[in-house]
């Protein structure tokens, strides 16, 4: 992000020229003040990137100008100077809220240091309290299907290069967890990753978050404002759900592609930006450019490598690796131990057709994790209040053989083997008693010996002794 705008309040008028000199040189916009009034005045109605600040000055210290100045939010990098530098006058400046402290006489190449400074340093500010808005997540691509072996070959193609990208598919996806391995796999993935939904910003306002807006460019610009692109400078922006944005936007969107330069809102200073451009979309492009609802020249230059996530109903075999996954992270964010997954319940999530993908299984498994007692096994009546009923009769589900109304058992419409009704509900048994096999026989109205033999017959004689001791 770069110095444009710079303040040096000096009371010498050689330092004022020599400074005024050095930074117009720079194509920098330049103000000089003699006063801490003048100073404060002009800070009022404009503002700055930069400001050289004299510790001597006429009417005041700099330094308590300083530290006025550091509890406003909108203030510039401030350097101080000063012909009688000492250790303590330094460590005073800096500790008041000073960026950098420079002794008078000083050359043409320390005040290059200088400008080049502040850029880093800003940038790296406002693209942390960005990134602290954002939602960062550091799940991996989880998946052997051939799908998603395909998918990380094409991601370790276009990774190293400079390529623009276009990642498609329906929602719930992960066409940003892509775009994220995109990134951490390039030459770029030390510097920014700005995301932008565009999908959840306001027609008025996306432009804005774009491109930036100059002071008083629209009611409500108080300030100057860097935007989306400026941010990623150097670095990779995602353009999440590219559908949304406007024709007229489009426009601008083709001109920073091609020419990497653009203008803030309010502003007539052209921007030079260095960005790699990822792009999401849950639409068909193509169509949307027959529909004449995106320009077609936009489309062709996002379309340099297109990637398309397959649904997870075209990678059903990913789902136990998914769900597994899905129960160790949950649970630790829960607090709780994993629960595990019976074989019924995971078939009755491999039938499944998941319309809302990725995202809807992880909200299902959270659901489960939230229901299930902590460290128990997730049966499919656990999933009845998350799957169509038909689904889940098909696998057992309904074992449990509720009351209806009238007081009768309710049977699944499915019929299923009677062997597999019996395990089920000698399960459910179990799990009501606690474990507790003595109480396990009493609900079921039979022997503590004849429940032993049906559990030794399935290999289960082994695993809860204890319970009949209690």
């Amino acid at each position: 992000m770069a110095i444009e705008k710079v303040v040096v309040i000096d009371d010498e008028p050689i330092i004022l020229r020599s400074l005024e000199m050095q930074l117009r040189n720079r194509r920098l916009t330049v103000a000089l003040c003699s006063t801490v009034a003048e100073a404060e005045r002009l800070i009022a109605r404009d503002t700055f990137d930069l400001m050289f600040v004299d510790v001597r000055l006429p009417d005041g210290n700099g330094t308590d100008f300083l530290a006025r100045l550091s509890g406003r939010p909108d203030r510039p990098l401030i350097v101080m100077m000063t012909g009688h530098g000492t250790i303590e006058s330094a460590v005073s400046c800096i500790r008041n809220g000073a960026f950098d402290y420079i002794i008078k006489p000083f050359s043409a190449s320390q005040i290059d240091v200088i400008l080049k400074k502040p850029e880093n340093f800003s940038q790296a500010v406002k693209v942390s309290q960005m990134l602290v808005q954002q939602t960062v997540t550091d799940t991996p691509l989880i998946g052997e299907s051939q799908a998603v072996r395909q998918l990380r070959q094409m991601i370790q193609k276009v990774a190293p290069t400079e390529a623009t990208v276009l990642i498609s598919g329906e929602n719930g996806t992960g066409k940003e967890l892509v775009a994220t391995e995109i990134f951490r796999s390039s030459a770029r993935a030390q510097m920014p990753f700005i995301k932008v939904n565009c999908a959840a910003i306001s027609e008025t306002l996306i432009e804005s978050e774009f491109f930036g807006h100059e002071r008083g460019a629209f009611t409500g610009a108080t300030e100057k404002r860097e935007g989306r692109f400026e941010l990623a400078n150097n670095g990779t922006i995602l353009l999440d759900e590219i559908s949304e944005v406007s024709l007229k936007l489009q426009a601008k969107l083709l001109r920073v592609l091609q020419e990497r330069e653009f203008e803030r809102v309010g502003g007539n200073r052209t921007l030079k930006v260095n960005v790699r451009v990822l792009a999401t979309t849950n639409r068909d492009l193509q169509r949307s450019v027959e529909n004449q609802e995106f320009r077609q020249d936009l489309y062709y230059r996002l379309n340099v490598f297109p990637i398309t996530v397959p649904a997870l109903r075209q990678r059903k075999e990913d789902i136990p690796l998914l769900v597994n996954a899905f129960l160790r992270r949950l649970a630790g964010r829960h607090g709780v131990k994993p629960p595990t997954v019976s074989p019924s319940a995971m078939q009755v999530l491999q039938s499944y057709d998941w319309p809302g993908n990725v995202r809807e299984l992880h909200n299902v498994v959270e659901r489960a994790v939230i229901l299930t007692e902590p460290g128990q096994e997730i049966r499919p009546a656990d999933l009845v209040p998350m799957f169509p009923s038909e689904l889940l009769e098909a696998h057992g589900s309904m074992l449990e053989l509720p009351g209806n109304s009238n007081g009768s058992l309710a049977f699944p419409t499915k019929i299923v083997p009677l062997e597999q009704v019996e395990k089920e509900y000698i399960q459910h048994a179990l799990r009501q008693a606690g474990g507790n096999r003595t109480h396990t026989a009493h609900l079921l109205g039979i022997s503590i010996r004849t429940l032993r033999n049906k559990l030794n017959q399935r290999g289960e004689g082994e695993s809860q002794e204890a319970g009949e001791r209690v």
